[in-house]
């Protein structure tokens, strides 16, 4: 995939996956991950893709502080239903990074290793998102802020004309550039931002 060179220096991440290491996928059950792997899922790159991406990197680092985190380990509470907004694409981008899934998630083997029933919407919590660890039952709670690194001016107005189909190919380009300069300094600027990412736990 031909993208944004910012994509490969963002923070990468590095999972423990159990069922992984028993089924020989890869050497000590251990999974890197970059935020090209979260794009590719999505299938585009935007705040909400980068948010979700930066909130689950944060907030594995804080639940799993010696590290590495282990996936299908962690239930994920959301508070918003699966049909509001943007949450299907957070879900399966957090879904991607943390194992966890809901109804139709893997069904484990012989009572090990489920994944199923993991990623709850509709939570009554305090904050969007709560990744909870399935061992000792703390929680970590997050929010995102994306409105800390608003568009630049010209960004609404190019999608106007864009959308509207009488954008030139150097509208189109100028647009598509000033998106991904917004979410690299989501990415790259912000990355360790706690104003951008309010963490509060594990608890």
């Amino acid at each position: 995939m031909d993208h944004p060179t910012f994509f490969d220096q963002v923070r990468r991440i590095t999972l423990r996956d159990p069922l992984a290491e028993l089924l020989g996928s890869c050497e000590g059950g251990l999974i890197d991950y970059g935020y090209a792997d979260a794009v590719r899922l999505a299938g585009h790159s935007c705040p909400t893709v980068a948010g979700a991406y930066l909130v689950t990197l944060r907030a594995l680092a804080r639940l799993f502080p010696d590290g590495p985190a282990e996936r299908g380990a962690v239930r994920v509470h959301l508070r918003e239903r699966v049909e509001d907004g943007v949450t299907g694409v957070i879900a399966n981008v957090v879904g991607l990074l943390t194992g966890a899934a809901a109804e139709g998630g893997f069904k484990g083997l012989a009572g090990r290793f489920e994944r199923r029933n993991l990623l709850r919407f509709g939570a009554s919590i305090p904050s969007a998102i709560r990744f909870e660890r399935l061992d000792d039952g703390r929680v970590v709670d997050a929010d995102y802020h994306p409105e800390l690194v608003p568009a630049q001016a010209r960004t609404r107005e190019l999608l106007s004309r864009v959308l509207a189909g009488g954008a030139s190919e150097a509208d189109r380009r100028e647009f598509g550039r000033l998106w991904q300069e917004r979410v690299r300094q989501i990415l790259i600027d912000g990355i360790d931002d706690e104003a951008l990412v309010t963490l509060t736990g594990p608890h």
